[in-house]
C-alpha cells in the first residue's frame, strides 16, 4: 500500500521530476525521499514569513548522496535548496523544487591544536560545538541567538553573528578551512594541497574569473572603498565582496565568499573554524537612561574588548517582558521614554574584572542615568539580567494577535548614526501602524533588530507591510549608510534590496559571481541574488488559528532538537504547519480533497507517532508543548464506547493489571522455554500478521509484584509514603536484567538503610496517576485516577504531613502537576539526592554505566541531580548527549516500535564496550532502552543499594 502511494506521489510530479526522482532512487532509500503531500508540506516552512512548498524532499547523510543528487539535478536541470536545521529568519530554506535536509549523519568533529581549532560538519548544532570545546576554555566565534538550535552549516552559510562575536570573530574571520561540492556535483577540500590543486586545473575558467573580479575590485579604489566601508558594520547584504579585497589567493577568495553565501554557491561538508578564548569571569549591568538618545550616546563610549557586549532595549521591549516571571519589579514602573543597555564584560581572572567594571563606570560618567550603575559578577544575578533580553522576541510572539506572523527584521548604522537613526526607525514604525513592534540588538555593532506583527489576509495589509519595508530600506541605505541585513542572512526578503544597498556595479560583480558557480541558476534560486522584485512579498505565511495550545507558535523550529520522531515522521513544528493548513483549507473550503487527505495522513504523520512528552515545551521560546495539544486531538475522537471502557477500567483497575501480569508470565516463560529467539521469531511472524500484536523484546519484563504492608515497629523513625507506581507493580525485572529482584525490594531496601518507617497505601492494587489514560485523550477517566489515589495518599500522609516516594518519574510529573493538596511529592531520583546521599555511605563501583534522563525527569529539573547519584556511585558515568526522549512514550514502544528505534537511533553508538548496564527512572523506557543498546537498564534505585550502606554510627 505505502509503495502504491509512493508512485502515485510521484506519478503526479511533472515529468523532469519524475525522471530525477527515478534516478535518485537507485542510492537514496524511499524513507528518505518524500513526495507526498503531508511530508512536503512539513518541510515548506522554515523560522520566516514564508510558506514555500517543495516537489521533493530528500534526507540526505553523507558527502557522496549530495555529489551524486547534484549531478542528477544538472542534468535535468533542476533546482535545489539545502536545509540544516530550518531557523532562518529570511526564507533561505525553503524550495518550490528539491530541498536537501541534513539528516542522521553530518555530525563528525575534530578538535585540533589544543582547541585552537575545530573541524564541525554541518550537521553539528551551535551549542554542541562549544560543549566539545569547553575543556580547552574555548568556543567557536559565530554566537547567534539560536546556537541551541542552529546547525554550523546553516551558522557559515548564513555568516550568523550576535551579540558578543561582532565583526572580529563571526565566521568569516574564524574561518580556516573548508571542504565545499558545487552545483556541478565537483568537490574541494581547501585544507588540502592536492585537492586545491586539482580544483584549479579542473576549473580553471572558474579561478580566472575569480581572478578577475578580484584585479576589477583593487583596481576600483571607489569601489574598494566602499567594499571597506560596508564591512566595518555587521552586513551579511548580498555576497562577501570583502573577500577579494582582503586576500589574493584564489583558494581564500573562494572560501571566504562562501562564507553568508546562504547555498547558492555551494554546499558546505565541513568547516574548520579558529576558536576564541572562553573568559572564566563575567560580569553584567542593565543601565538605565532617561530616552533613548541618551542610551545611544553610551554606546559611543564603549568599545571592545572592554565591553564584551552591549545590548540596546527600548522601553516597548521592556514593556513586553517587564510582566514575566523573575522580572525586576522596577521594569513596570519606567516612564514611556525609558531605555536601557545591557552591558557585559569578562576577563580572565577576578582583578581584571574589578578593574574592568571600574573603568566601564568612568567611561559612562556625565551620561544621565534612572538608576546608579551597578554590575554584578554572581552568574544567578546576571543571567536574570541577560534572562530579559533573552524573553523580548518570545514576549512579542505571545502578545500578538490571532492570525498574525512575528516578523523579525535586522539592519546595522554606523555608531555615529546610531541614535539618530533608532528615533527614525521607531518613528516610522509608529507611522505604519507598528505601534507595538519592538526595538532592541547589538548596539555595540550599530545592530539592531526590530521586531512586528503583521498579518496577509487582505491586498491592503500586503501593501502597508510593503510600503513600510521599502521605506525602511531606502532610510537605512541612503539617509544612514548602513546594512540591510546585519546578521540574519539576505534571503529571500532582502534579495530584491542588494542593489540598492550596493549600487550596480558591485551588485554586478555579484551576479557575475552567482554565475561563474552556479551558471545554471540551480542552487537555492531567488536567495541572495534574484531578478523578481516582488519575491519579498510571495509565498507569504498565512497564520490561522488551529487552538489555543499552538496558536502562538512562530514556527522557529527551537521544538525539534528534542523531538523523538523529527527523523520519522514530524517535528512539533512541522505538526503545527499541517493543522494550520488543515485549518485554513477548512475556513476557506476550497480543496476539499487535500483537506481530507492531510487530516488522513495526520493521523499516523502527527499523531500516532507523537510521543507527547513535552520536551518541546522546554526549548520552544513560548513554551508551547505540542505533546499536549496531541493529547487533545486525542481526547476528540475517544467515543461514547471508548470513555466508559476508561471508566470501567479505573474502576476495575485491579483485575486490568492481574489481566497484564497474566500476560507477562506467560510472555516470560515463554522465553525461559523456548529462548530467545524462537519467541522472537514468533512475535514477528504474528506481528506481521496485525499490527495489533505488540513487539516482541526479549528484554520484555516478567510479570511484577507488590510489596507487603510494612510493620511499624519503631515510631521515632522518620516515616516516608512509598507509592510504587501501576508500572514498576506490574513489570518486574527482564530475563536478562543484571538485577532481578523487583524495583520495591531495593526501594524497600533504601529505605531501611537510611532509617525510614515505610508506610504503603493500603489497596495498592487499585491506585494508579492515571498518566495511561491521560496520554491516550482520556481525560476524564485519568483525573478520577489520580483523584482516588490522591485521596489516599491525603490519608496515609497525615494530610500530607509525610512524604510520598515514587519510583517512575512520568507518575511523579503527572501527580505533581494534577494534585494541588498539601502533598509532597518526591521522585526517586529527587528522593534519593536530596535526602539519601547524607544519610548512606557509598562505594564507587568501578564499572562504566549509562544513564538515561527521562523527558519527565528533564522537566522537572533532576538531569544535574541524576549525573551526581550516578557519579557518586560509579567510577564513569556515560549520559550520551543525542539521546533526549526515548521515544517509548508509555506503550507505543510496543505498537509503534519504529518511534522508539528512531529516538535511540544514536544510543548503541554512544556507550563504550566497556559499558555494561544502563540506569534510568521509568521501567516501559528501561525496556526500550535496553532493546537498542542490547545492555541491560534498570532503575537507578538498584545501583545506589548496591553501591550504599548504612551510615556509621
Amino acid at each position: 500500500m505505502e509503495k502504491e502511494l509512493l508512485e502515485h506521489n510521484v506519478r503526479n510530479l511533472p515529468e523532469k521530476y519524475r525522471q530525477f526522482y527515478s534516478e535518485v532512487a537507485q542510492f537514496i532509500p524511499a524513507k528518505r525521499m518524500f513526495a507526498d503531500p503531508i511530508r512536503t508540506l512539513a518541510y515548506g516552512a522554515d523560522a520566516s514569513l514564508y510558506r514555500i512548498i517543495p516537489k521533493i524532499v530528500i534526507k540526505v547523510r553523507t558527502a557522496a548522496e549530495v555529489t551524486k543528487i547534484l549531478k542528477i539535478c544538472n542534468t535535468f536541470k533542476i533546482a535545489a535548496t539545502f536545509r540544516a536545521a530550518g531557523t532562518s529568519l529570511s526564507g533561505q530554506a525553503l524550495s518550490n523544487s528539491v530541498l536537501l535536509v541534513l539528516a542522521g549523519g553530518w555530525s563528525r568533529y575534530s578538535v585540533g591544536d589544543r582547541g585552537e581549532t575545530i573541524m564541525l560538519e554541518p550537521g553539528i548544532i551551535g551549542a554542541q560545538a562549544n560543549q566539545y570545546l569547553k575543556s580547552f576554555s574555548r568556543k567557536i566565534g559565530p554566537d547567534p541567538a539560536s546556537i541551541n538550535h542552529a546547525m554550523i552549516g546553516g551558522i557559515a552559510a548564513n555568516n550568523a553573528s550576535g551579540m558578543c562575536c561582532g565583526t572580529a570573530d563571526n565566521s568569516y574571520k574564524t574561518i580556516a578551512d573548508m571542504k565545499l561540492i558545487f552545483a556541478d556535483g565537483s568537490e574541494l577540500d581547501t585544507a588540502d594541497h592536492t585537492s586545491c590543486q586539482q580544483f584549479i586545473t579542473s576549473h580553471a575558467p572558474l579561478i580566472a574569473e575569480l581572478q578577475r573580479i578580484h584585479d576589477e575590485i583593487n583596481g576600483d579604489e571607489q569601489l574598494t572603498q566602499l567594499i571597506k566601508h560596508k564591512f566595518k558594520i555587521k552586513n551579511t547584504t548580498g555576497y562577501s565582496l570583502n573577500a577579494f579585497v582582503d586576500y589574493h589567493d584564489p583558494i581564500d577568495i573562494l572560501k571566504h565568499v562562501m562564507i553568508g553565501s546562504e547555498g547558492t554557491l555551494s554546499f558546505i561538508t565541513s568547516v574548520t573554524y579558529h576558536t576564541v578564548f572562553e573568559h572564566p569571569y563575567k560580569a553584567s549591568a542593565l543601565i538605565l537612561f532617561p530616552d533613548l538618545k541618551q542610551a545611544c550616546i553610551a554606546v559611543m563610549k564603549l568599545d571592545r574588548p572592554l565591553t564584551a557586549a552591549a545590548e540596546l532595549l527600548d522601553r516597548t521591549s521592556l514593556r513586553s517582558v517587564e510582566g514575566n516571571a523573575g522580572m525586576p519589579p522596577y521594569l513596570k514602573e519606567l516612564d514611556e521614554q525609558a531605555t536601557a543597555l545591557l552591558i557585559e564584560t569578562r576577563a580572565l581572572d577576578q582583578e581584571t574584572l574589578a578593574e574592568n567594571i571600574k573603568l566601564l563606570i568612568r567611561d559612562l560618567e556625565g551620561i544621565p542615568v534612572l538608576f546608579p550603575i551597578t554590575f554584578t559578577d554572581v552568574k544567578a544575578e546576571y543571567e536574570l539580567l541577560w534572562k530579559i533580553r533573552a524573553g523580548i522576541f518570545p514576549a512579542v510572539g505571545g502578545i500578538r494577535r490571532q492570525g498574525t506572523s512575528v516578523i523579525i527584521e535586522d539592519v546595522a548604522f554606523p555608531k555615529e548614526y546610531l541614535a539618530e537613526a533608532v528615533l527614525a526607525l521607531r518613528e516610522c514604525m509608529n507611522r505604519y501602524g507598528y505601534e507595538d513592534g519592538v526595538i532592541y540588538g547589538h548596539a555595540l555593532d550599530g545592530n539592531v533588530h526590530f521586531v512586528f506583527t503583521q498579518n496577509f489576509d487582505t491586498a491592503d495589509d500586503s501593501k502597508r507591510y510593503q510600503d513600510f519595508i521599502n521605506e525602511v530600506c531606502h532610510m537605512v541605505v541612503e539617509r544612514f549608510e548602513g546594512s540591510l541585513k546585519a546578521e540574519h542572512g539576505t534571503g529571500r526578503n532582502m534579495a530584491p534590496f542588494v542593489e540598492l544597498e550596493w549600487g550596480q556595479k558591485a551588485y554586478s560583480y555579484m551576479k557575475q559571481l552567482k554565475t561563474a558557480f552556479d551558471p545554471d541558476n540551480l542552487l537555492n534560486p531567488d536567495v541572495v541574488i534574484t531578478n523578481n522584485p516582488a519575491v519579498y512579498l510571495e509565498n507569504l505565511k498565512f497564520m490561522p488559528p488551529v487552538h489555543e495550545i499552538v496558536d502562538k507558535c512562530m514556527e522557529c523550529g527551537f521544538c525539534e532538537v528534542n523531538c523523538p520522531s523529527r527523523n520519522l515522521t514530524s517535528s512539533p513544528r512541522q505538526r503545527i504547519v499541517i493543522q494550520r493548513e488543515i485549518a485554513r483549507l477548512q475556513e476557506s473550503g476550497e480543496d476539499y480533497d487535500r483537506q481530507k487527505q492531510l487530516e488522513a495522513d495526520y493521523a499516523y504523520f502527527g499523531e500516532e507517532t507523537c510521543a507527547a512528552d513535552g520536551l518541546c515545551e522546554t526549548t520552544c521560546p513560548l513554551a508551547i508543548n505540542t505533546g499536549s495539544y496531541t493529547k487533545y486531538l486525542r481526547s476528540k475522537k475517544v467515543t461514547a464506547r471508548g470513555r466508559n471502557v476508561a471508566l470501567f477500567m479505573t474502576r476495575n483497575f485491579s483485575g486490568i493489571t492481574s489481566l497484564a501480569k497474566l500476560g507477562l508470565a506467560g510472555a516470560h516463560l515463554a522465553h525461559v522455554a523456548l529462548g530467545t529467539c524462537a519467541v522472537g521469531s514468533l512475535a514477528g511472524a504474528a506481528r506481521s500478521v496485525t499490527l495489533k500484536v505488540p513487539k516482541w523484546s526479549r528484554w520484555l519484563p516478567k510479570a511484577g509484584s507488590r510489596p507487603s504492608p510494612q510493620p511499624m515497629h519503631d515510631s521515632e523513625k522518620p516515616k516516608i509514603v512509598y507509592f510504587p507506581s501501576c508500572v514498576s507493580r506490574t513489570m518486574g525485572p527482564a530475563k536478562e536484567d543484571h538485577d532481578q529482584r523487583p524495583l520495591h525490594e531495593a526501594m524497600l531496601a533504601l529505605f531501611a538503610k537510611a532509617g525510614y518507617a515505610v508506610i504503603l497505601p493500603p489497596e495498592l492494587d487499585k491506585l494508579c496517576c492515571g498518566m495511561p489514560f491521560e496520554s491516550k485523550g482520556y481525560f476524564e477517566a485519568a483525573d478520577e485516577m489520580s483523584a482516588q489515589l490522591e485521596k489516599a495518599l491525603l490519608a496515609c500522609t497525615n494530610n500530607g504531613a509525610y512524604p510520598v516516594v515514587c519510583d517512575t518519574s512520568p507518575c511523579v510529573y503527572r501527580m505533581k502537576r494534577v494534585m494541588k493538596s498539601p502533598l509532597k511529592i518526591l521522585e526517586t531520583v529527587e528522593f534519593i539526592h536530596d535526602h539519601l546521599l547524607e544519610r548512606l555511605d557509598f562505594v564507587k563501583v568501578p564499572d562504566t554505566v549509562a544513564v538515561h534522563v527521562t523527558c519527565s525527569s528533564i522537566k522537572m529539573g533532576l538531569t544535574d541531580k541524576f549525573r551526581v547519584i550516578a557519579e557518586t556511585c560509579a567510577s564513569k558515568v556515560i549520559m550520551p548527549e543525542k539521546v533526549k526522549c526515548c521515544g517509548f512514550a508509555g506503550d507505543k514502544g510496543f505498537y509503534v516500535p519504529e518511534l522508539n528505534e528512531s529516538a535511540l537511533e544514536h544510543l548503541k553508538d554512544a556507550l563504550p564496550a566497556d559499558c555494561q548496564c544502563g540506569y534510568s527512572n521509568s521501567r516501559t523506557c528501561e525496556i526500550g532502552l535496553a532493546d537498542h543498546s542490547g545492555i541491560s537498564y534498570q532503575s537507578i534505585a538498584y545501583l545506589v543499594d548496591r553501591c550504599s550502606m548504612a551510615k556509621k554510627k
